[in-house]
């Protein structure tokens, strides 16, 4: 017996031993080896996440600071920092060693603080006292340049592996990108001494932006070209532009049928339609979508309300060509426009895309369903905002307004560079691209760029200052931004958020406040009613207010009973809810807690008791 029970002690201590071992062992061997069981994949890195990992030329170091202790008092905003944090290790795990992850908890008045603080982080104040939580992100590179995540904001969860992702692409490649521009329009000022249209210079705070003119023979490093209004383009800027998109370039192409920013008119006394459409049929024939001449995007709840003189007088009216869009109009899977309030569009085209079109077109701004294609000529030379209602006919169906266009397409240009009448073919300096990828915003409409439908001129002590009235420049940026990284960069689409509610309870908690609403508003009809009886009662009485009579005394006693009584099922349908809830879960926590280590202990019995049959 003795020796019995000193093998099993000593079998026991073995056994504890080699599970130490065991642990010790996989913890070391198999650190990078993981598995995603979270049904929406919310620690599994984007295919384009990765492959900009993997090509990390130089080391990245990312020093994640978070207060632990002084979000305690916040479990969602605790629970979102964990989840951060096991998001940023899987990026230390899959960057090869690339990346440097230094998990930071900064004490009040540490040196920690202190460097959070000069890093530009944001802190959360967390008490009465003054203390600070941070919950941020910063990271260098191997020159020691410096960019930040401030705060970890939790409504911008589904946009997290986007933001840690752009700022490990940015310093790796830390060079500021240029914006080429080709315009017809005055986008940087005129020779009356115009200023620059305030989407430049908001472009160059964060890029060198370039000026090419209205037309251009090549285009050469630019990492994003914005082609504005293109009117009158000749063959060599069509032949550019296309070989640039072919060769891997990306743009932003901005057509309209009626550019109400263009100051272009027939001269005087000549009866010819004012030229201030633009279109790039060229490409877009090839490319297999359209943008319809002559016709204008209306939507009657999108509409802008104006003032307009009627017969009598000042009166508000919606003016169909001139949209306000809002969150339901924007794609919510787009970084470009997830978080966007609001945007000013004004006589915008339609973008269509055709059946054979090569082209995956994923629609970035769109009208709602109660709208239609309106004719330009109507909106042109009908400045009645009635008698475009009047006309307005709902088609049932979304227009789309902006789009991005990714995918395989051929050249615009079969034959070779395009010759110019009177002079010479001439041999291409490089090879001409017959066809390639292509990655593209296409916005049918440039009055979105201009300040009169997205900022106000506020004059403070003598200085002009803008203030914006719409997030216009917000989707510009955005979407130049999202451009000018690497098509890995590009393909990143926001992630699924964290959170999942209690579905069941609260369809239980929704029909219950169905119901309460429903007593709730038969309670004050019969509070109406009484009034109106009591009233009808005082005014065939004695004319006294004061004095009331026995019908007037039995209506009153009447109501307070029917008040008394409908508090009770109110009160009665509130109880009944918490009672639902509390049921409900009652039942989780049993199952929990209760009936799956109660069906494991069963299934341990059974097999004790099939063991011991067999031994026997």
């Amino acid at each position: 017996m003795l020796q019995r029970k000193y093998l099993s002690t000593t079998n026991l201590i073995l056994a504890a031993v080699l599970s130490i071992a065991v642990i010790i062992l996989v913890n070391g061997v198999f650190t990078n080896l993981r598995l995603d069981l979270t049904e929406n994949k919310l620690f599994t890195l984007s295919k384009g996440t990765v492959n900009i990992l993997k090509s990390l030329d130089e080391p990245v170091s990312l020093d994640f600071y978070i207060s632990k202790k002084s979000m305690r008092a916040n479990p969602p905003l605790s629970n979102y920092a964990n989840r951060v944090r096991d998001l940023l290790e899987e990026y230390a795990s899959t960057a090869d060693g690339k990346i440097k992850l230094t998990v930071i908890e900064p004490e009040p008045f540490s040196e920690e603080e202190d460097q959070a603080v000069a890093s530009g982080l944001q802190g959360m104040a967390v008490n009465a006292a003054g203390d600070r939580a941070y919950f941020g992100l910063v990271g260098t590179n191997s020159t020691d340049d410096e960019l930040t995540i401030p705060f970890f904001n939790i409504d911008r969860e589904t946009a997290l592996e986007y933001d840690i992702t752009k700022l490990i692409y940015n310093l790796a490649h830390p060079r500021k990108r240029t914006i080429g521009v080709i315009s017809s329009l005055p986008m940087f000022g005129d020779a009356q001494g115009s200023p620059p249209w305030t989407i430049i210079d908001a472009m160059r705070e964060f890029f060198d932006v370039e000026d090419l003119g209205k037309n251009v023979d090549k285009i050469e490093n630019v990492d994003v070209l914005m082609v504005v209004h293109p009117k009158d383009l000749n063959s060599k800027t069509m032949f550019a532009i296309d070989q640039y998109l072919l060769g891997g370039g990306k743009a932003m192409l901005f057509v309209d049928p009626m550019a109400e920013s263009d100051n272009m008119r027939p001269p005087e006394g000549q009866p010819v339609m004012p030229d201030i459409d633009s279109d790039m049929k060229f490409l877009f024939k090839g490319w297999g979508i359209e943008v319809p001449d002559e016709k204008i995007a209306g939507d009657v709840k999108a509409a802008v309300r104006v003032e307009t003189r009627g017969v009598r007088g000042p009166q508000q009216v919606d003016y169909l060509p001139w949209l306000e869009l809002g969150p339901s109009n924007f794609n919510k899977n787009d970084f470009a426009t997830s978080e966007l309030k609001k945007i000013y569009m004004a006589t915008a085209g339609v973008i269509e895309k055709k059946p054979d079109s090569p082209l995956k077109v994923e629609p970035l701004l769109e009208t709602g369903t109660d709208s239609m294609l309106m004719e330009r000529d109507l909106v042109l030379f009908q400045r009645d905002p009635n008698v475009m209602l009047r006309n307005f006919k709902a088609g049932g169906k979304k227009l789309v307004l902006a789009a991005r266009l990714n995918g395989h397409v051929k050249t615009a240009f079969p034959d070779g560079p395009p010759v110019e009448k009177g002079s010479k073919a001439t041999a291409p300096a490089g090879a001409v691209l017959k066809e390639g990828d292509i990655n593209a915003v296409v916005i049918a409409d440039t009055d979105i760029l201009t300040d009169r439908y997205w900022i106000r001129k506020r004059n403070y002590f003598g200085v002009s200052v803008p203030e914006t009235i719409a997030d216009n420049g917000d989707f510009i940026l955005n979407t130049v931004e999202n451009l000018s990284g690497n098509s890995d960069l590009i393909s990143l689409r926001s992630r699924k958020e964290y959170s999942r509610p209690f579905v069941v309870v609260e369809d239980i908690r929704r029909n219950a406040e169905k119901q309460f609403r429903e007593q709730e508003h038969a309670l004050q009809t019969k509070l109406k009613e009484t009034e109106q009886k009591i009233a009808a009662l005082q005014k065939q009485g004695t004319g006294n207010d004061m004095l009331l009579t026995p019908e007037q005394s039995a209506e009153i006693d009447k109501f307070r009973r029917e008040q008394l009584k409908t508090r009770k099922e109110l009160r009665a349908v509130q109880h009944q809810l918490e009672k639902n809830i509390e049921s409900l879960g009652t039942r989780l926590k049993l199952i929990n807690i209760g009936l799956i280590p109660l069906l494991i202990g069963i299934a341990a019995i059974f097999a004790g008791i099939y063991r011991s049959r067999k031994r026997a």
